[in-house]
């Protein structure tokens, strides 16, 4: 097996910025240890359509500037990463599944679910390797609400409360094309709630509002929405999400169960402040943004694409799993376009 691993990068807006960033520090450093003790080198090639930008990202990052899409996958990558547009993702993913490459897309697979279908076909047919970016898999409390939960530490779960919260909106020029506050954000509570239980989310009843910039609602989203999750065995939820949370970006996850409860988010740098007499905690300095909040889970998740290039991991996240969270997503903006209940695509 060969120490040199050639990534080739499609995108460097905000998020391809972040994971050229984060791969360029996989280099044998104490970024990643495993990788490290492996003697692993990785090596990054980009592209972008904004040329100048991305040559300049290139050299911030001791990368390679490569002129298209077809002349990097060409120049001999040894896996792809999709950070563009949502609607360039189908595409994209089949050039690299034809190259024979693992592939890395941010979420989702494509613009809606319907839309994702034939891509799965794909890469099904083609016995393609396509990991889907829901970094929360690699954060350190999911990780263990999931191993506490997994070893039995809660006994059966009866509630479950996910929270996550922007400190403040996107443009509205994204808002206008991202598939609602649902789809574009409480998608990853969605994906989480179903990789740390193992349970299907059959039934959505949302609700929102829409109380901040006129301008949200014009292009039919709202800024605040509360969904009530059922689960497969009964078990019921609430997952909540606003883009206007003054006090930072908030994401925590309450799990209570029978015999424990576990809250993933409550340290020193969570976006509240306690109203008992004498209560100091949290002191830190809240997170202002998600690359913040998440920043060590996008470098843990680059490091398991790695390894899954290698051939050293099972994929942490299937287009399967990613499409699954979606339809959930779909069903709750149906629920808050109809004001009833509905029940999950199978």
């Amino acid at each position: 097996m060969t120490n040199e691993v050639t990534l080739g990068l499609v995108g460097v807006g905000r998020i391809g910025v972040m994971h050229a960033n984060n791969i360029s520090a996989l280099n044998g450093t104490e970024q990643d240890r495993t990788l490290a003790q492996d003697g692993v080198q990785v090596r990054l090639k980009l592209t972008d359509v904004a040329e100048e930008h991305a040559r300049s990202v290139a050299v911030s990052v001791g990368a390679e500037f490569v002129g298209s899409v077809e002349e990097l996958i060409a120049s001999g990558v040894d896996g792809l990463v999709i950070a563009t547009g949502t609607a360039t993702h189908p595409d994209l993913i089949r050039a690299g599944v034809d190259a024979g490459i693992p592939v890395f897309c941010e979420k989702p697979v494509a613009v809606n679910v319907a839309e994702s279908v034939p891509v799965l076909d794909y890469i099904r047919e083609k016995n393609g390797v396509v990991q889907i970016g829901h970094q929360r898999r690699f954060d350190a409390g999911y990780l263990e609400a999931k191993r506490a939960y997994e070893a039995g530490e809660l006994g059966w779960i009866h509630s479950v409360r996910a929270v996550t919260c922007d400190m403040t909106p996107p443009p509205v020029q994204f808002l206008a094309t991202s598939g609602g506050l649902f789809r574009d954000c409480s998608v990853h509570d969605f994906d989480i709630l179903r990789w740390l239980t193992g349970k299907e989310i059959v039934e959505v009843y949302a609700k929102g509002s829409n109380n901040g910039d006129p301008a949200i609602g014009e292009v039919g989203d709202v800024d605040t929405a509360l969904a009530v999750v059922t689960f497969d065995d009964g078990t019921v939820g609430t997952v909540s999400a606003s883009r206007y949370n003054g006090a930072g970006h908030d994401v925590r996850l309450e799990l209570q169960g029978s015999e424990g409860s576990v809250l993933v988010g409550m340290d020193e740098q969570m976006a509240v402040r306690s109203a008992e007499p004498g209560v100091e905690f949290p002191t830190g300095t809240p997170h202002l943004t998600f690359a913040e909040r998440f920043d060590q889970a996008y470098r843990s998740e680059m490091s398991a694409f790695v390894e899954l290039v290698r051939g050293q991991r099972k994929n942490p996240c299937t287009p399967e799993d990613a499409v699954a969270a979606s339809k959930v997503a779909d069903a709750a903006q149906e629920s808050l376009e109809t004001g009833v209940p509905v029940r999950v695509a199978a």
